[in-house]
């Protein structure tokens, strides 16, 4: 990296950095130190800009400030910024906050990537439903600024405006699907209103089925919503009639929907490697079973799964549980967060830190308990390292393994005491490593991974003064390069120790393992090659031989949903041995012999099984011996047989003689 100008500033010596340590664990960049940086010692920065090295700043509070003379200096290089203030100065534990602080300004210098975006577009086309007046209230208030059409349930009385400026209509929603721009709404009950209605709405003949079209749906119904996660769906805005708090706000931010406006990509999604299903099976549904707003749905083939991007809400749930990498977490990406993990706590360890416990935490919750806990109580532990993602939800296998082999003593999931949507995958997670950490003999007295869950920023202090893990094993030093699997198992094997089982079992659904096949039952088919995704198992082109790679399984399953012969279960496992690296024959057979004109072709015991299934079904087609013989033919010979050997394949079983004049004497 380039060298920066790393400025610490003692926020006017309310805490007192260790510049000795932070040395340590940013070599080569230039620190220079100010006790009132952003006020009366401005100029020390302004200097530094003129110097033309990218600038880290240890202050957040006065981010604005910094960026705005950047920008006003033509700064180019880059600008960071760290909080070391909140996460480290502020603590009872400040003095002895060094090497975190380092660590916290090292993290700062990797660059964060673009943000994908996705583009919505809304005209204002807005379908309003409601049950009482308050709709027709809120329409009026909202018939300037929106197209309407307001779709009563006809359950209460109404009286009509004294002008139609829009049409009203009855109808029970049914069923909606779509997002901001895009929805499509089902309503059954559909009517008119009779123009001679007078002090209630009379309403025609109704029809089912019928259909609206709107860039936005208004939910004044006060019944169910129509949506999962219903606050999440960009566009659907639902409040009860008789909360006017609730109605008030429907009715601001209705009104600023109507343009184009853009929303992170969250998700980055490869159809090529999604396990879902092959050949109409369904295998892997892991992230269709945890997705908290509908965002992923079966595709129409079953080969993998849809991902809309205008619909997913960023809770990450199923990048963590992904076993292929089919779908990754994209703000930031997997890399990124993965090579700023490993240089926060490669750097701690750099200056003299020890048995670090990583705090992932995201903006909205975390943030405000960290600060909460830093201005009103002790602060963090020294030992503990915060690092910021954007949704905890997101936290996969590799994060947590990556963690610890990086140098990480523990780790711990800032999550709200109210469990949000989507965190089921990343405790489903922890579950998995916790288990392969207890099989590798490094558990401690409590979990080495965890999740707090609280509100409470005084009970997060008491709950990471209290912990207190020491790390027994070496810091790995591999690159956070390759896909998320390929860190995941560098990881674990970092964390293994000589003494350490080869195999550790891992509970139901996670994603590492082997496919057990019962090959005395197998028939060499070989459709297991042929769905699965991974290629862990796969055929040998030359002779009948089926030929499984543990290292390979994501244990998704279409092998066991595909056998005919039901021979295979899957075993979640960790397995170290070089056995699980290397391709190992599960089944083979000596290829049967065409015996007319000698082709190899097949396997004698899948043909000898097929005979016996069609003589045992009793059809009359195969009680012919000739005719199953016919099966030990190749297909070419077969054809010949069918053609030349007198062999009918739609002729019946054999008709009685004719009777003649003969038979009467």
């Amino acid at each position: 990296m380039t060298s920066r100008t790393i400025f610490v500033c003692t926020c006017e010596d309310s805490m007192a950095p260790d510049l000795r340590a932070i040395g340590r664990a940013c070599p080569g960049d230039t620190l220079r130190e100010a006790e009132h940086l952003c006020r009366s010692q401005l100029d020390r920065f302004l200097a530094a800009l003129g110097e033309g090295a990218p600038v880290t700043v240890a202050c957040t509070q006065e981010a604005p400030l910094f960026m705005q003379e950047a920008e006003a200096a033509g700064f180019g290089p880059a600008l960071a910024f760290a909080n070391i203030r909140e996460t480290a100065g502020w603590s009872s534990d400040g003095a002895q906050a060094g090497a975190k602080m380092g660590a916290l300004l090292a993290a700062a210098a990797l660059p964060a990537p673009e943000t994908p975006l996705v583009s919505l577009a809304s005209q204002g086309v807005t379908l309003l439903l409601g049950r009482d007046a308050t709709a027709l209230t809120v329409a009026e208030r909202l018939k300037d600024k929106l197209d309407l059409t307001v779709l009563l349930t006809g359950s209460e009385p109404v009286t009509p405006p004294r002008q139609a400026e829009y049409p009203v209509l009855r109808g029970q929603a049914r069923g909606a699907t779509g997002f901001l721009g895009q929805f499509t709404v089902t309503v059954d009950a559909f009517a008119a209103p009779a123009a001679s209605s007078r002090g209630a709405y009379k309403w025609g003949a109704a029809r089912q089925g019928a259909v609206s079209h709107a860039d936005m749906v208004l939910d004044l119904t006060g019944g169910p919503p129509l949506f999962p996660m219903a606050e999440l769906r960009e566009g659907y805005l639902r409040a009860d009639p008789a909360n006017s708090a609730a109605v008030e706000k429907l009715v601001a931010e209705a009104g600023a929907l109507v343009g184009e406006f853009a929303k992170p990509r969250f998700i980055e999604f490869t159809p090529g490697l999604c396990a879902h299903g092959r050949n109409k099976r369904i295998g892997c549904s892991r992230c269709l079973d945890l997705c908290p707003t509908g965002a992923i749905t079966p595709g129409s083939a079953l080969d993998h799964v849809v991902l809309s991007a205008e619909i997913c809400a960023g809770c990450g749930a199923c990048a963590a549980v992904c076993p292929t990498g089919a779908a990754s977490y994209a703000l930031p990406g997997p890399g990124f967060t993965l090579g700023r993990l490993r240089v926060l706590l490669h750097a701690y360890t750099a200056a003299g830190g020890q048995d670090a416990v990583l705090l992932l935490h995201d903006e909205k919750h975390g943030e405000a308990l960290l600060d909460a806990l830093a201005r009103h109580g002790e602060g963090l532990p020294a030992h503990v390292l915060p690092l910021r993602v954007n949704e905890v939800s997101q936290t996969d296998l590799a994060m947590l393994a990556g963690a610890m082999a990086w140098g990480a003593a523990g780790v711990r999931l800032l999550l709200p005491a109210h469990r949000p949507h989507g965190a089921e995958g990343a405790l489903r997670n922890l579950e998995f490593m916790q288990a392969a950490l207890d099989g590798l003999g490094i558990a401690g007295d409590v979990p080495r991974v965890a999740a707090i869950e609280t509100d409470d920023p005084f009970s997060l202090g008491e709950a990471l003064r209290a912990l207190r893990p020491s790390r027994t094993w070496p810091v790995a030093s591999f690159l956070a390069l390759g896909t998320t699997r390929e860190i995941l198992k560098q990881a674990l094997a970092a964390l293994r120790s000589a003494e350490a089982p080869e195999v550790v079992a891992l509970p139901a659904l996670a994603p590492m393992g082997a496919a057990l096949v019962r090959a005395a039952d197998c028939s060499l088919c070989l459709a297991c090659t042929m769905v699965c995704p991974t290629s862990a198992f796969s055929a040998n082109p030359e002779r009948p031989e089926l030929s499984f790679l543990e290292d390979a399984c994501v244990q998704c399953g279409l092998c066991v949903a595909t056998c005919p012969e039901k021979v295979i279960t899957l075993e979640p496992r960790l397995n170290f041995a070089e056995t699980a690296r290397v391709a190992q024959v599960v089944k083979a057979e000596e290829p049967a012999h065409c015996p007319r004109c000698a082709k190899a072709f097949g396997t004698r015991s899948s043909i000898e099984k097929v005979k016996a299934r069609l003589k045992a079904s009793g059809h009359w087609m195969f009680s012919d011996p000739a005719r199953l013989a016919v099966l030990e033919l190749c297909e070419d010979c077969r054809v010949v047989e069918a053609t030349t050997g007198g062999l009918d394949p739609y002729a019946g079983t054999p008709r009685p003689r004719p009777r003649t004049a003969e038979d009467l004497d």
